[in-house]
């Protein structure tokens, strides 16, 4: 019998808030922390909302600025806009409040507060795992209003706006020390952002699955998280009142549960996909996992149908150790049909994707595959530019 062994590695996340109405223990959590200038980021769009009131409310005397400017995929020039106005209100703490993008936007603007230089050119979150001290980090507490689970990574992607090609930052003291998840804070995402986000949550507990990486902790927050979108995503969105709130409060749990195990077993092939063909064609990640996620499981039952027990777990899919490859691919399909109940894109084409240029990014994409290392098999050019083709 084969010797259980492994490691677990926790991220510098010390406290989750959530529930309705929770949004107003920001000032209480900005106050234990001792900030007193505290600068909320988010979009142009919540930034005309009325929501953005109830999170300036809740920082109270803390609050010293709003900065609207965050866009999606992290334009670079939204990062430096940012860091010159914490600097200009001599911010000692951020409040990102939205999506991924505020959330990354913030990462990128800490990292270089602490003195880095611009974001790196590829992606390797496993700088995120590394030991470091906390001299220089700023306060970053969350706000999320979609199931992306940015929030709870030390990693950050950023666009060079000149190559469309994307790439990151990570370190430990990047992490947000604080999330609050308000389901009533979510109720003006719009319905394709909340089901794609949904996705993408989906995507991490996928992807955390058959990784090299994954273990008994990992899998087990995985089955738990792709079980409770099943349940709930749907829902969601198409009940109201108290229902609504606590089916969306259960979304954001699996979200929480889908990157909390991932930030140990890392991405994939298809969160390595959707880091290019997001900016290079200005897709939201949320809908690139809508996209590339079944096509991968495909190649990935292929590679490592024995990792799908949680997969099948979650969906509750029969799943036979002796002959697993069905059973993988049965959880490939199921996930296709999953996606298929919301107004979703599913393909390439309907982003508007050219075709002819489709295979333009299958080089960038190998390359974070290789480091990510998370497959277990070789993979090679031909085979991304297959993906992609199915993925059409």
């Amino acid at each position: 019998m084969n010797k259980t062994s492994g490691e677990y590695h926790f991220t510098r996340l010390e406290t989750v808030v959530f529930g309705v109405g929770k949004v107003e223990a920001l000032g209480r959590e900005l106050s234990r922390r001792g900030s007193k200038r505290a600068l909320i980021v988010t979009g142009k769009t919540l930034g005309r909302s009325k929501l953005l009131d109830q999170v300036k409310t809740a920082a109270g005397g803390a609050l010293a600025g709003v900065f609207t400017g965050a866009a999606q995929h992290v334009p670079s020039q939204t990062v430096t806009d940012l860091v010159a106005e914490a600097r200009r209100l001599e911010a000692d703490a951020m409040v990102s409040f939205g999506g991924g993008s505020p959330i990354d936007t913030v990462k990128n603007a800490a990292w270089q507060l602490m003195g880095k230089s611009d974001g790196a050119r590829t992606i390797d979150f496993a700088e995120g795992s590394k030991d470091a001290a906390s001299a220089g980090a700023i306060l970053h507490i969350a706000i999320p209003t979609t199931l992306s689970a940015g929030e709870f990574t030390p990693a950050g992607g950023v666009t060079d706006e000149s190559t469309k090609v994307k790439g990151g930052v990570a370190d430990p003291r990047l992490q947000a020390k604080a999330v609050i998840l308000d389901p009533a804070l979510t109720l003006e995402t719009p319905s394709w952002l909340w089901a794609s986000t949904g996705m993408r949550a989906l995507d991490h507990a996928v992807e955390g699955s058959y990784s090299t990486r994954h273990q008994l902790v990992t899998d087990t927050l995985a089955a738990r998280a792709i079980a409770l979108l099943d349940t709930h995503l749907l829902p969601s969105l198409q009940t109201h009142g108290d229902d609504e709130l606590e089916h969306r409060m259960q979304c954001q749990l699996a979200a929480w549960l889908s990157i909390f195990g991932m930030s140990n077993t890392r991405g994939g092939i298809s969160h390595a996909l959707g880091h290019q063909i997001g900016p290079m064609w200005n897709v939201p990640h949320g809908v690139t996992s809508c996209i590339t996620l079944p096509h991968v499981m495909r190649f990935m039952a292929g590679v490592a149908a024995d990792r799908f027990a949680p997969i099948a777990e979650g969906f509750d899919v029969r799943f036979d150790a002796h002959s697993p490859h069905s059973s993988a691919l049965e959880c490939a399909d199921r996930t296709a049909k999953f996606i298929g109940k919301f107004e979703v894109p599913s393909r390439l084409r309907d982003v508007g994707v050219p075709r002819e240029e489709i295979s333009r990014i299958a080089g960038t994409v190998l390359e974070e595959v290789k480091r990510a290392n998370t497959v277990g098999a070789e993979v090679t050019l031909d085979q991304l530019v297959g993906i992609l083709d199915a993925a059409y």
